[in-house]
């Protein structure tokens, strides 16, 4: 874990900078809600919301965006009026809490924006219960909220846009499919079971402090998509968990609320967030949970039992998470695992096609862009695969299956970026062998995805010209995936 965190790869610095842009905008919101004369609950709400702003928007195009950021208020004000006006009603509040639960997953169907407004929605109902909003202090709400969105845009869209200098991101959609068949829908049913079992559970163990049971549920359920990814996903937040908790024993504890140096950790907090989000849900908890204990802190209620309650309902929220997608509707990690690894094979096939046409002196074919969304549907298959490479699996054999095929769609990828940089080559010629080798992997291609390893060859020896050396390369490693993606059951990682 300690690996992942200080020794993964931050091309151009994007973690970075993601996060420093982060602590900047949620500086400058909190500082723009208390020059505006708000409270400390105003100004940790708007804190909150330009967090919120900063971290799930993620569309393709800095316009959508943009777009994206205009409209978090416009989901978040009616669920932030809801929650407060409910705050007496606590049966009528649970059930609008488990409609927001189901509608924010459900929304995923549309995208990065549905999938942004939907975890707007639900953390302005978490937040209003973690503040304990009223209706008296709606409109001071109303207003952080406003103005923490705007000083985040503003930050992210003026001060700091560093995504118009950079090509629009690559968002591979997810896999088709309708009614029951589609994983959204799927995961909208077991994400309100989960919560709805984490709400009562939760409540049993603390009647003030339950949505943090809620808050685990539905924070387990992002970005996964199968059986297996949300129950690694779970085990991951528990640990985080544990260890923020004994960092708060260890700093927040001591702290006693003291702003000036629990603004700065608040900082640091938040800076951890961002930068480990994209390696480690793991550290990421960890920061998580380091906020929120400073959060308590600045409202003096943190204390050591706090702590305990703390970690006894995120248990209970990854025990709901889990029993759903066991129980409910669940989405087996092989469908999921088969349907990603299908897509970027098509799309080795797709960047060849690209590339090849590009050495045959077409002026229209550009390979770059199916390269990108390569990289984007390998990082799904990556996170697919997760729970079969966990170290906690127990199953030898499926791990190093999935370990062989994750080892040698990398593999292909190389082959593929090599044979991009050749196609760039303005001087580079065709070569009539190249023809026959772009149908040799056409045919490796449907072989795999169509459950015919056995039809594979290997390819002959390979040539020096460098196009034909990567294309041959890529022949080798999509003949050796059919000795991993075979398999009994037609499940090619988790058959057998």
């Amino acid at each position: 874990m300690l690996k992942r965190m200080f020794v993964a790869p931050d091309p151009r610095r994007a973690r970075l900078r993601f996060a420093a842009r982060a602590v900047l905008g949620i500086g400058l919101a909190v500082a723009v809600c208390y020059l505006a004369g708000h409270s400390l609950v105003g100004a940790v709400t708007g804190g909150l919301a330009a967090l919120l702003a900063l971290f799930t928007v993620t569309d393709a195009t800095v316009r959508g965006q943009a777009v994206t950021t205009a409209l978090l208020p416009v989901v978040g004000v009616p669920v932030l009026a809801a929650a407060a006006e409910l705050h007496a009603l606590p049966v009528a509040r649970d059930f609008v809490f488990l409609a927001v639960v189901g509608a924010g997953v459900y929304a995923r169907r549309w995208g990065p924006r549905g999938h942004s407004l939907g975890v707007f929605a639900f953390m302005t109902f978490f937040v209003a219960q973690f503040v304990h909003a009223t209706p008296a202090q709606l409109p001071e709400l109303y207003a952080a909220v406003l103005l923490s969105v705007l000083s985040a845009a503003a930050v992210r869209f003026g001060v700091w846009c560093y995504e118009r200098r950079l090509p629009p991101a690559v968002v591979p959609a997810p896999p088709a499919g309708r009614g029951l068949a589609r994983v959204t829908t799927r995961q909208a049913v077991q994400a309100t079971a989960g919560a709805g079992f984490a709400l009562v559970v939760g409540q049993l163990v603390s009647g003030q402090r339950w949505y943090w049971a809620v808050g685990a549920t539905w924070w387990i359920f992002v970005n996964t998509a199968s059986r297996g990814e949300t129950l690694v996903r779970g085990f991951r937040r528990v640990l985080g968990t544990v260890i923020g908790i004994g960092l708060g024993f260890l700093v927040a504890v001591p702290m006693g609320g003291a702003p000036l140096p629990t603004a700065v950790l608040i900082a640091v907090a938040v800076f951890g967030i961002f930068y480990t989000a994209a390696v480690s849900y793991t550290w990421m908890m960890l920061c998580v949970t380091l906020l929120a204990e400073l959060l308590y802190g600045l409202f003096g209620v943190l204390s050591p039992g706090l702590l305990g309650l703390r970690l006894a309902e995120t248990g209970v929220g990854a025990l709901g998470a889990a029993l759903a997608v066991l129980l409910v509707l669940p989405v087996t990690t092989h469908a999921v695992t088969d349907a990603w690894i299908g897509r970027a094979l098509r799309c080795v096939h797709a960047c060849t096609a690209e590339a090849a046409a590009r050495l045959a002196g077409s002026a229209t074919a550009d390979p770059a862009p199916r390269v990108a969304e390569l990289e984007q549907l390998l990082g799904r298959v990556r996170l697919a695969v997760a729970p079969l490479v966990h170290p906690l699996n127990p199953m030898p054999a499926r791990k190093r299956r999935a370990r062989r095929v994750l080892a040698l769609l990398d593999d292909c990828a190389r082959e593929v970026r090599g044979l991009v940089a050749v196609a760039a080559d303005p001087v580079a010629s065709h070569d009539a062998r190249l023809a026959a080798a772009c149908w040799r992997v056409e045919a490796a291609v449907e072989a795999l995805t169509e459950g015919r390893p056995d039809a594979l060859g290997g390819p002959a020896e390979s040539p020096a010209e460098p196009a034909l050396a990567h294309l041959h390369g890529l022949e080798r490693a999509l003949a050796d995936l059919a000795e991993p993606l075979r398999a009994p059951t037609g499940s090619p990682l988790v058959g057998a």
